[in-house]
C-alpha cells in the first residue's frame, strides 16, 4: 500500500513514526507515570505523619486506603471505556489535569473527611495513567522493541518512589501538606508537553472503519482492513459485559489476567503500601530510615524494570512473569524471619524489585499486546481497575486482620498465602516477542 493511500485514510501506520517522536512519546509517558507513582507513594511515606497530625487510629489509616482504592477502581474503569469511545490521547490529558488539581488541593485539607475525598480523587485519576499509557504507547511502538521500550516507561514507577522519598526527606520539616504541593508543578509541565502527543493510529483506524461501515462504504472498509485487520462483527460491541459474555480468546485471557493481578495487588499492599507503617510500628525503624530504604530501592529499581523488559524480549514476557510470580511468596515469608537492619534492607530491596521491577517491566507490556484494538482500552482499563480492586481488598483485609489478630498473622495471610495466587501465570499463553498486535488478536 502506498503512502498516499495511507494518508488518505487519516491513519498513519505505527512503523512510520519517526525515532524522534517515539523518544518524545516515551519521555512524556515516563514522566507522567513517574508523577502518578510520586503521588501514590507520597501517601505511603506521609501516612505516619498524617496519622499523627490528624490523630488517626490504625483502623482509620486502613480505611483511608479503602477510600483511595475504591475511587481508583471506579475512575479507571470509566477511563478505560472512555479510551475506546473518545480516544486514548484525550483521556490521558484529562486524567492528568484532574490528578494535578486534587494533588494540589491536598495542601488545604483540615480533617479526615476532606483528606479522604481529595486523596481518593487525586490518586484515582493519577493511577488511571497506567491503563492509558499501556494502551496508547504500546499501540504506537515498533513491535520489534515494544516490550523493551515500554519497560522504560513503566520504570517511571520507581523513579516516582525515588522522587517521593527525596521530596519527603527534604521537605517533611515544613509539614506533610507541603510535600504534596511539590507534585503540582511538574504535572503542569507534563500537561503542556502532552499537547503534541499524537492519537493512536490504531484508534483512528477503528474510527474510520466504524464510520465507513455506518455509511455503507464497503470498498472503503475493505481498503482500511488492508492496513490493520479488524473483526468487524465485533466492532460495535465494546462494553464491559461483552468482554465476558462471549467465549473465546479475549474472555479467557482477561479472566486469567484478572485472577493473576488480583492476587498480585492484594499481596502488594503489605510489601509496598503499608511497608513504612509496618517497619516503624512493628520493627523499630524510624520514619527517615524507612524513607531512605525506599529511596534506594526506587532509585536503583529503575534498572530492574528495564531488565524485565530485556528478559521479556529474550525469554518472552510470560516466562518473566512466571519466575517473578513464583519467587514472591517465599521472599515475603523470609522477610518475617530477618530482623537485623542491614539484612532487612537487603531482603526488602530484592522483594521490591520482584514485586515491582521485573514483574512490571514485562507484565504491563503483556497487557497491551493481549487484546484487539477494538476493546484494548476497555480491557486494559478493566485490568487497571482490577489492580486497584486488589489494593482495596488488601487494605480491607489488612485493616480487619490487624484489628483481630497479630501483625505476623496479617503479614502471612496477605503477603505470603495470597501471593501464591501469582503462580497462575503458568496458565498464561506465551506471546512471541516482536509479534505485531494484529497477529496476536484482531
Amino acid at each position: 500500500m502506498s503512502n498516499l493511500e495511507v494518508q488518505s485514510t487519516g491513519v498513519t501506520p505505527r512503523n512510520s513514526l519517526s525515532v524522534g517522536y517515539t523518544v518524545y512519546l516515551i519521555i512524556v509517558a515516563l514522566v507522567g507515570w513517574a508523577l502518578a507513582s510520586y503521588d501514590f507513594n507520597l501517601l505511603v511515606l506521609t501516612m505516619p505523619n498524617i496519622a499523627s497530625d490528624l490523630h488517626l487510629s490504625s483502623t482509620l489509616v486502613g480505611l483511608l486506603g479503602f477510600f483511595v482504592y475504591a475511587a481508583e477502581f471506579v475512575i479507571t474503569m470509566f477511563v478505560g471505556y472512555g479510551m475506546d469511545k473518545i480516544g486514548r490521547r484525550r483521556m490521558w490529558q484529562l486524567s492528568l489535569v484532574f490528578a494535578g488539581v486534587f494533588t494540589g488541593l491536598t495542601y488545604f485539607v483540615n480533617n479526615y473527611t476532606e483528606l479522604a475525598i481529595v486523596r481518593a480523587l487525586a490518586s484515582g485519576f493519577a493511577m488511571s495513567e497506567l491503563a492509558i499509557s499501556v494502551t496508547l504507547v504500546n499501540e504506537q511502538l515498533n513491535p520489534r522493541y515494544r516490550g523493551l521500550l515500554y519497560s522504560v516507561v513503566q520504570g517511571g514507577w520507581p523513579l516516582g518512589v525515588f522522587l517521593a522519598s527525596g521530596v519527603y526527606l527534604e521537605f517533611i520539616g515544613y509539614g506533610w501538606r507541603t510535600v504534596f504541593l511539590w507534585g503540582v508543578i511538574p504535572i503542569i509541565f507534563v500537561i503542556i508537553a502532552r499537547i503534541w502527543v499524537k492519537e493512536s493510529d490504531r484508534f483512528l483506524h477503528i474510527k474510520k472503519v466504524r464510520q465507513a461501515l455506518e455509511d455503507g462504504r464497503h470498498e472503503e472498509v475493505d481498503r482500511l482492513l488492508e492496513i490493520y485487520p479488524v473483526d468487524i462483527r465485533q466492532l460495535n460491541k465494546v462494553t464491559w459485559l461483552q468482554l465476558f459474555a462471549e467465549k473465546g480468546y479475549v474472555r479467557r485471557q482477561l479472566l486469567l489476567l484478572t485472577a493473576v493481578w488480583l492476587f498480585y495487588s492484594i499481596s502488594y499492599v503489605a510489601t509496598n503500601v503499608y511497608i513504612t507503617y509496618w517497619l516503624t510500628t512493628y520493627d523499630g525503624w524510624t520514619d527517615a530510615q524507612a524513607a531512605h530504604m525506599l529511596l534506594v530501592a526506587g532509585g536503583i529499581g529503575y534498572l530492574f524494570y528495564v531488565l524485565g523488559g530485556v528478559l521479556g524480549e529474550i525469554f518472552s514476557r510470560r516466562n518473566v512473569l512466571i519466575v517473578t510470580g513464583i519467587l514472591t511468596a517465599p521472599l515475603n515469608l523470609l522477610f518475617l524471619f530477618v530482623h537485623q537492619h542491614s539484612l532487612v534492607f537487603i531482603l526488602y530491596f530484592v522483594i521490591y524489585q520482584v514485586t515491582n521491577g521485573t514483574w512490571s517491566g514485562a507484565g504491563y507490556a503483556y497487557w497491551g499486546e493481549s487484546f484487539p484494538t477494538r476493546v484494548r482500552g476497555t480491557a486494559v482499563g478493566f485490568l487497571g481497575a482490577i489492580f486497584t480492586l486488589g489494593l482495596l481488598i488488601g487494605s480491607l483485609l489488612w485493616t480487619l486482620l490487624i484489628s483481630v489478630t497479630t501483625a505476623t498473622a496479617t503479614w502471612v495471610i496477605i503477603a505470603v498465602v495470597l501471593a501464591v495466587g501469582q503462580w497462575l501465570t503458568l496458565a498464561l499463553p506465551r506471546i512471541k516477542p516482536g509479534t505485531k498486535l494484529e497477529d496476536i488478536s484482531a
